[in-house]
């Protein structure tokens, strides 16, 4: 704990900004509903487009509805696309990594071709497109009705997948090859037993780097898709949604509009790659903080 409480207090301090960053949103994602003084979505045409007040701390848009509330809500349907999107594609890939790596031979060549061939096209355009011929309703699979952001979370995990497949497959590769693996073969222990045991572990470090930096790819993704209409639909809060509308207001004058949710989507954004910076150097070996930690 003493070598832990060391590399915490070697951490740069850009890492405990972007802590505080993230610390802040998923704050305010979940306790949304004690910190929006005002219902996101209730329309008071008598109060649209004012400006920041005392009443209105961030103004109000084209339907009278508080902006400081609908970028708190607003929080909850980038997050939830970024982290859910972040296991998904963390369970699938580095399930998929694990299984290459250790089988070898056809399956390997098998398993890494698909993934090859699904990180082969940018992720925004598969989101974009594969969104575009769903449509934006429900989606009926079996006795379950998949809502639209249950969609997005699911495609961006799946899109995801491969960048956690690689990862894992590469650390997996020397790990498999390594004499205390060999030993445990020979010790009569259960594949199972040996791949989340003891391979699985030692694959831990780089997989939750690239989960907390893939976060934030999540969110621009969230954006990009409810920017387009694709993602979150009216009147539900949305980053993205609320650019969407607040292009005219670039023009007419009511800068608050667009300002105030890029700027959440900036500050999450860079507070994940500077968190992701910063668990980096914890495990990074060659780092003063990980040598504290060792």
């Amino acid at each position: 704990m003493n070598h832990w409480s060391q590399a915490l207090r070697a951490v740069d301090w850009t890492g405990w900004l972007g802590a505080a960053f993230v610390v802040l949103m998923l704050g305010s994602a979940v306790f949304a509903p004690f910190i929006a003084p005002f219902d996101p979505i209730e329309v008071r045409l008598e109060d649209r487009l004012a400006a920041p007040d005392a009443v209105h701390w961030l103004g109000t848009d084209q339907a009278g509805r508080d902006v400081f509330s609908r970028v708190i809500y607003g929080a909850r349907a980038s997050l939830t696309v970024g982290i859910g999107a972040v296991v998904i594609g963390a369970l699938i890939g580095v399930s998929a990594g694990l299984f290459a790596a250790y089988k070898g031979g056809l399956g390997d060549q098998l398993v890494m071709r698909i993934i090859d061939g699904i990180a082969a096209i940018p992720l925004l355009v598969w989101a974009i497109a594969i969104v575009g011929i769903l449509g934006v309703g429900p989606v009926q699979i079996g006795p379950v009705a998949l809502p639209n952001e249950a969609k997005i979370v699911l495609l961006v995990g799946v899109l995801f997948s491969p960048v956690f497949g690689r990862v894992t497959y590469a650390v997996a590769q020397r790990v498999v090859r390594a004499d205390f693996v060999k030993a445990r073969l020979l010790q009569g222990a259960r594949h199972r037993d040996i791949v989340l045991g003891d391979i699985l572990p030692n694959c831990l470090s780089p997989i939750i780097v690239q989960a907390t930096l893939l976060v934030a790819i999540g969110i621009v993704i969230e954006a990009s898709v409810s920017f387009v209409g694709l993602g979150v639909q009216p009147p539900s809060p949305s980053w993205g949604t609320m650019l969407s509308d607040a292009r005219s207001a670039i023009y007419s004058g009511e800068w608050w509009l667009p300002v105030f949710p890029g700027l959440a989507i900036s500050l999450t954004v860079v507070g994940f790659n500077l968190l992701g910076d910063a668990v980096r150097d914890l495990f990074d070996p060659r780092s003063e903080a990980r040598t504290l930690v060792a």
